[in-house]
């Protein structure tokens, strides 16, 4: 019976320090995850605006006005589009580098520099890689120069007129800064794949893409999931550089404005329209948690 009940004490102690270690990030998420979220919502059926201390309950009013806005039809194609156009040219090559890398028979050498080099686009600051950037295709710079001087170019292009370009900047600097991070992720994915199976493989006279198909992407499926939507989630949040590139309200003719860009401008205009901006928020966070179930349903291991 003393035993029974030491037991049972030492069980309650270990699940007393448990609680404990688990304070810090219950207290944090709530303060400054949940409450924050749960207020945006809240804020989003009011029609409170920054310079006035009175506001009314609008309910819906919000979203009925934002889903007749062309502005916000716009700004949520610009960001499904940008982020395709720079998410499955990523996925490609990091997925080809990783498998490179953890390769033995190519034996590549210095990979953890190779690693280095192409994760340290991710630490530079936006303001930075946007002004870049823009001198790289503005009117006078090098991309400019060097086209016209070699005859790929007849004359000077004014890349930030064409709204094509644009974007596929925009594109470019997302891709550009974010594919080192999921070659790190697909290559941690990688190396836990036991090389059992695939030696299975060969002697079962399995090629290359037959072991890629059945072996490295079924097992690969978790590290999979979580790039899409963590990909998903930082797609649909798009903002620094789309609006730091031209003139902070995705010129050319919108054509970068995405949903993020539209809700700082409808918070900084006028008299700062946070509800109007709060709904915006909320359709950006409801689109981004049903495109990632969709895509947990789909990619999701099946009995």
């Amino acid at each position: 019976m003393e035993a029974a009940n030491l037991k049972s004490k030492s069980k309650i102690n270990k699940n007393y320090y448990g609680y404990i270690f688990t304070l810090p990030f219950i207290v944090i998420f709530l303060a400054f995850n949940l409450y924050p979220l749960l207020y945006t919502f809240y804020l989003s059926l009011t029609d409170m605006t920054l310079m006035n201390s009175s506001y009314h309950f609008v309910g819906f009013a919000n979203f009925k006005q934002l889903f007749s806005d062309s502005y916000f039809l716009k700004s949520a194609i610009n960001t499904w589009k940008i982020w395709l156009i720079n998410f499955i040219p990523q996925l490609g090559i990091a997925m080809l580098l990783a498998i490179w890398f953890v390769n033995n028979r190519l034996k590549i050498k210095f990979i953890g520099l190779w690693r280095t080099i192409y994760y340290l686009p991710n630490i530079l600051m936006p303001v930075a890689v946007a002004a870049l950037f823009y001198n790289f295709f503005s009117l006078y710079g090098p991309v400019n120069q060097i086209a016209v001087r070699t005859g790929i170019l007849k004359e000077a292009f004014d890349f930030f007129r064409s709204t094509t370009w644009t974007q596929l900047i925009v594109a470019f600097i997302q891709w550009w800064m974010w594919y080192g991070v999921t070659i790190i992720f697909l290559m941690a994915g990688l190396s836990s794949i036991s090389p059992s199976y695939y030696e299975s493989a060969l002697v079962d006279g399995a090629n290359s893409w037959q072991m890629f198909t059945k072996i490295t992407l079924p097992l690969l499926k978790p590290v999979l999931i979580y790039v899409l939507v963590t990909s998903l989630s930082g797609g649909m949040q798009m903002f620094d550089i789309p609006y730091l590139l031209t003139d902070g309200t995705g010129a050319p003719d919108g054509a970068i404005r995405t949903m993020s860009v539209l809700m700082y401008m409808k918070f900084s205009s006028g008299d700062g329209y946070i509800g109007a901006a709060a709904s915006v928020g909320v359709m950006i966070f409801l689109i981004t948690a049903v495109a990632a179930f969709i895509i947990i349903r789909l990619l999701k291991e099946r009995e």
